[in-house]
């Protein structure tokens, strides 16, 4: 075999070279409830062929998400990435690029995330934007302690429409970290108001727009109210296309930005790896995690790029870091920022206009199937709809009928049985009027 487990005298000289006495002194900070009790029950090592003759017949078994109607969303959209965007990523100069160590020497990969801090700027309508982050729900974590760091308090509240997954950690976060996060109950009904919840001890306020349930928020009065109280105002993006056609959360008054950008250049892979924006106001800037890169001229007055601010532990001492970011995810920037380079303005613009009209006449024609009803007063290209049992029995019904139909809050809130009618439908530029009417005949069939 090629790989092979260590052996007992190389276990015992590495614990010897970190102090532990033994395995279990190693793993002594591991919770009880999160170590395995016996071995996993997998089967015995096999050879190379067999382990990928394995692998391919479970493969078998994934239906991609271009097979059929698709409708899934929260957190995760399917957009068209064009050819060229893979094409250029996997030139060897970008695919084999890791972070640069060394500046000097990396202006290739400099002057992209340069670009790439332009075009986050520019979206969220905010003053400066670090070299992208692992993805957006970290990101809204490193917004939380970031305003901790800027307030000097320890107190994060978050809004009832964040989505479950970016809730879950900030609360790790916080576990760890020491700040007290007031997470609001979730409604789809009606929006919980914020502004009685922040007083003199909150860092930030964490608002999500569109939410998880779609619905689109004007945050200037809670930027205000914020604001009064000396607090920060976080905005949270899941789907990045929208701020193509809405109000952006800078214009509206956030201090800090976040958001997923799988959404631009980057394909659904499975749940990963994306791509977290991150931007914020100027003044804030020495609070920002990860890093920025920025623009110059050399000695002979050549145009040039540097590190221009560094904060990560790998760069600086530990205690003085204000993060532990490891690396940009910077081929997924790149792929981000190649998209975003081939669209332009206008071409953003018309494709979030395109997918919200796509929506609309989703949720015109399930709104016609007996029994459904759209919660949503407002939405961008994914809404809420109410139905007569539970979502998740009528998506498992659907797939039977070769209809992805979307995402049952109950699958990212199992807890709430009061949800558990309720279903997350997205609808992209990808999305067909055929694909629109099969969905709504299945769905009456199955209804």
């Amino acid at each position: 075999m090629r790989y092979l487990p260590q052996t007992p005298d190389n276990r015992a000289v590495m614990l010897a070279a970190i102090g532990a006495p033994d395995v279990e002194a190693l793993f002594r900070d591991v919770p009880a409830a999160g170590r395995l009790k016996a071995p996993l029950d997998l089967p015995d090592h096999q050879s190379e062929l067999a382990v990928e003759r394995h692998m391919t017949k479970l493969a078998a078994k994934n239906r991609a998400a271009g097979a059929g109607p698709f409708f899934v969303g929260a957190g995760a959209y399917r957009h068209h990435v064009p050819a060229s965007v893979d094409y250029l990523i996997q030139r060897g100069e970008f695919l084999t690029a890791y972070t640069p160590y060394q500046p000097e020497i990396a202006q290739g990969t400099l002057h992209y995330l340069f670009e790439f801090q332009t075009q986050v700027a520019m979206l969220t309508g905010m003053e400066v934007a670090n070299a992208s982050m692992y993805d957006g729900s970290t990101a809204c974590a490193e917004a939380v302690m970031m305003a901790n760091r800027v307030t000097k308090r320890s107190h994060a509240v978050l809004c009832g429409g964040l989505h479950p997954h970016y809730r879950a950690i900030v609360e790790t976060h916080g576990r760890f970290h020491g700040f007290a996060v007031d997470a609001k109950s979730a409604d789809p009904h009606h929006v919980v108001a914020l502004e009685g919840s922040i007083d003199e001890g909150t860092a930030c306020v964490v608002v999500q727009t569109p939410d998880l349930f779609g619905r689109l928020h004007d945050l200037r009065s809670l930027a205000e109210a914020c604001h009064a109280k000396g607090a920060l105002l976080v905005a949270v993006v899941t789907e990045a296309l929208s701020m193509g056609a809405v109000v952006s959360p800078g214009a509206m008054g956030a201090d800090i930005v976040v958001a997923e950008g799988q959404s631009i250049g980057n394909g659904l892979n499975f749940g990963g790896p994306y791509v977290g924006l991150f931007a914020s106001r100027d003044r804030f800037v020495r609070h920002m995690p990860g890093r920025l890169c920025g623009q110059t001229v050399d000695a002979d007055g050549k145009r040039g790029f540097v590190l221009t601010l560094s904060t990560r532990e790998q760069h600086i001492r530990r205690e003085k870091a204000t993060s532990n970011i490891c690396t940009n995810a910077g081929l997924c920037a790149l792929a981000f920022t190649i998209h975003m380079t081939l669209l332009g303005e206008e071409g953003l613009r018309r494709l979030a206009r395109l997918n919200h009209a796509t929506a609309i006449r989703l949720a015109d024609a399930l709104a016609d199937v007996p029994g459904v009803s759209v919660v949503n007063d407002s939405f961008f290209n994914e809404f809420t709809v109410a139905l007569p049992k539970p979502a998740a029995e009528v998506v498992d019904a659907l797939v039977a009928r070769e209809v992805i139909a979307g995402v049952p809050v109950s699958r990212l809130m199992p807890e709430r049985t009061d949800l558990a009618n309720l279903l997350l439908v997205a609808a992209t530029e990808m999305n067909t009027d055929e694909d629109i009417a099969a969905y709504a005949v299945a769905l009456g069939e199955v209804l």
